[in-house]
């Protein structure tokens, strides 16, 4: 999961626009005012890494508060802490019936809530790999 997060962000040393225009550095990490990133500077990648793990766990911790995640087979988990990841907790919530579907365990009705959404316009070939991964999980059934 890590590298496939790193892959599917892509990396930047300085501070660039993600696709909805907002400022961005290292692996998406999404930069607020209190960050004290500027433009035009390069940072090290060890403290991009360092922010990276940070943004991380956050996401695997608000997976772990808002998911009941245990019945559910790694690779699903995997999906859903990618998807706070990029779009953070308060987004993925509201992705109603794709967490609905989740939890039943319907993981092909989920992958077509991810089709449905404005998310895929926006990346539809991040919203693609995840959802090759989610449907791995029937596939080895």
């Amino acid at each position: 999961m890590l590298n496939r997060i790193k892959k599917n962000e892509g990396f930047s040393d300085s501070l660039y626009k993600d696709q909805l225009g907002n400022p961005t550095v290292g692996y998406g990490h999404l930069v607020l005012s209190r960050d004290g990133f500027v433009a035009n500077k390069r940072y090290p990648k060890k403290t991009l890494l360092r922010i990276f793990h940070t943004d991380l766990r956050r996401s695997i911790f608000d997976f772990k508060k808002n998911y009941h995640y245990k019945p559910l087979p790694d690779n699903a988990q995997e999906v859903v802490i990618e998807m706070i990841f990029q779009l953070g907790i308060t987004r993925v919530l509201k992705f109603k019936k794709f967490n609905f579907h989740m939890k039943q365990k319907q993981f092909y009705l989920a992958a077509l809530e991810m089709i449905k959404s404005r998310w895929y316009q926006q990346t539809p070939k991040r919203v693609n790999k995840l959802i090759s991964v989610l449907l791995e999980y029937d596939v080895k059934q």
